[in-house]
């Protein structure tokens, strides 16, 4: 059915909206925020575990991310990994607890940033048509087999396309927010 198509592909732009958020949580924007670390992972008795599962981190300032390790054990590793990390901070630990102080960017890191937020935007943009595409494909096969009436393909590839337009909204508004979040001083 032609619902059913909508459906699973509705989900799947849902997803890719989600992807996106995630993805430009963790880009630092001069701001602390725990989502920065949530691409570190620390050796964790072998296995490659994330910091915020081994470990809690709080912001108690709004340029300091606190790390409080459940296991003094893992002091030296969770430094390890963020200095091994692309963040760019510098741990700071005291023997109980990591600080990463979080530097105000420059005006280059800023426009650094702002590119790599235009282009997971852009790709996330690429994702959603390609789905539409996906969906209108499998539109198309059902009125090739009769399951669908040539007016019902119409509609729910114009469906599609409604339903792209607003999803490529929704990208660029995430978009905008996040650039407005890098260029505040």
């Amino acid at each position: 059915m032609i619902k059913d198509i909508k459906e699973n592909h509705e989900d799947r732009m849902k997803k890719t909206i989600d992807a996106l958020k995630r993805e430009l949580a963790s880009l630092r924007a001069g701001r602390a925020t725990p989502a920065l670390l949530e691409k570190v992972s620390v050796d964790y008795y072998g296995t490659q575990t994330p910091v915020n599962q081994v470990a809690k981190v709080s912001v108690p300032e709004p340029r300091m991310i606190v790390i409080q390790p459940w296991e003094k054990t893992m002091l030296k590793e969770i430094e390890k990994a963020i200095m091994k990390s692309d963040l760019g901070l510098t741990p700071n630990s005291d023997g109980n607890a990591i600080r990463l102080a979080i530097p105000s960017l420059t005006t280059e890191r800023r426009a650094e940033l702002k590119k790599g937020v235009n282009k997971k935007a852009e790709e996330a943009k690429v994702a959603l048509r390609n789905i539409r595409r996906d969906a209108n494909d499998a539109i198309k096969k059902m009125e090739k087999s009769k399951e669908a009436t040539e007016d019902e393909a119409k509609k729910g590839q114009d469906d599609m396309q409604k339903m792209t337009d607003k999803y490529v909204k929704m990208v660029d508004s995430i978009k905008d927010l996040k650039e407005k979040e890098i260029m505040e001083v």
